[in-house]
């Protein structure tokens, strides 16, 4: 990449701005207290400011102090101003009110010399992912709680349709077994069903790749991204070692690709699932019985499925994987819900908190603080 291009264009776009010197006029008590301009709220994410003067341009950051990250002096017009992250956000900060018509300047060439940054930025981010400098944004929690969300209102359902399924009714003076809305909440059960089972594999998806990191698997940033492009099933195996937990390896692979060729593909499903042909026997399916794949849980073209037991199995392995040896990673990224640190695959860090869950609590508990005194910007 020219970076020299861009640096000449941010350049041009942000004159007059340049950095101070012994020239640049400013009140000896601006630093301690400098006041926030209404314009410079106006500046875009303060990570892409940092990137603009420090990185790019090799201004000077005079470094963090309580309640402040960073702060980058700049003469504009022969004046001082101060670009600083505080605890309330990124802004531009002046001598005083007076000099809010210029605050309004320096924000607008800011934005555009960021916009004309952008393939510098993304340079930036792609030799981070090069040298495994990353964190993995962690969203277990949310998923898991959608899974138990549909887990809880089909159990729920589910219970109607059993006491449905006990009743009796009367038709012409004869008893049958059945119910009137037996069959309508036999459909909303198979619905919540299926939307169990999606939400199970959506929220796997994104475990696997967060435990495969704790637990050593993948250390790089390339190999998070290829693992997180790669199927579920190789997802599944490059987590997996417990012998208890593989015995589930086969019924899993075959709901998540049922599941999946159902609803991915409009109900038609694959194998040609919604095809019936003509003969003298009428429309047969093409899917013939004989043809089917032989499972406990008899999934068919239409998706009939024996929902309880499936998601009976989906509880055991939740269950199994929670006591499972991944018990200490489970509890770092479900229980805690700390992002992943990818160079901690690699310096030892994750390796000696999986040990065992009581030095992983204790990890957390470390990692927390630190996390909290960041974005409190106690240093």
């Amino acid at each position: 990449m020219n970076i020299e291009k861009y640096k000449e264009n941010a350049l041009k776009i942000l004159f007059p701005i340049k950095q101070v010197d012994d020239n640049t006029k400013a009140n000896e008590k601006l630093l301690f207290f400098a006041e926030r301009s209404d314009a410079g709220r106006e500046i875009q994410d303060y990570y892409l400011v940092y990137f603009l003067f420090v990185n790019l341009l090799g201004f000077k950051d005079t470094g963090r102090s309580e309640k402040l990250a960073w702060s980058i002096p700049i003469d504009f017009n022969g004046k001082a101003f101060l670009i600083e992250h505080r605890k309330m956000g990124v802004g531009v900060f002046i001598q005083n009110k007076e000099d809010e018509e210029d605050a309004k300047i320096i924000t607008k060439k800011i934005n555009g010399a960021i916009k004309s940054s952008r393939p510098y930025f993304n340079h930036l981010a792609a030799e981070a992912i090069k040298s495994s400098e990353i964190n993995i944004v962690n969203n277990n929690g949310y998923l898991f709680e959608r899974f138990n969300y549909f887990l809880n209102l089909y159990k729920s359902e589910n219970k109607k349709l059993e006491k449905l399924s006990k009743e009796r009714i009367s038709i012409d003076g004869t008893f049958v077994l059945g119910s009137k809305n037996y069959y309508k909440i036999r459909q909303s059960t198979k619905w919540l069903a299926i939307s169990t089972i999606e939400s199970f594999f959506s929220w796997t998806e994104h475990l696997f790749i967060h435990l495969a990191i704790l637990t050593q698997k993948i250390k790089t940033g390339e190999e998070v991204t290829k693992l997180i492009d790669a199927e579920w099933k190789t997802k599944f195996n490059t987590v997996i070692s417990d012998d208890m937990l593989k015995e589930y390896y086969i019924e899993l692979l075959m709901i998540r690709n049922q599941v999946r060729n159902f609803v991915a593909h409009g109900a038609f499903g694959k194998d040609g699932n919604a095809f019936h042909f003509h003969s003298g026997a009428g429309a047969v399916p093409v899917m013939m019985n004989f043809n089917k794949t032989k499972n406990r849980f008899s999934f068919q073209g239409t998706l009939e499925f024996k929902d309880n037991e499936v998601i009976c199995l989906i509880e055991s392995f939740i269950s199994d994987m929670n006591s499972s040896n991944l018990k200490p990673a489970l509890t770092y990224t479900q229980g805690q819900g700390l992002i992943t640190i990818l160079p901690y695959a690699s310096n030892g860090m994750y390796e000696s908190a999986m040990h065992d869950n009581d030095i992983m609590e204790k990890f957390c508990d470390h990692l927390q603080g630190i996390f909290d005194n960041s974005a409190n910007m106690d240093w």
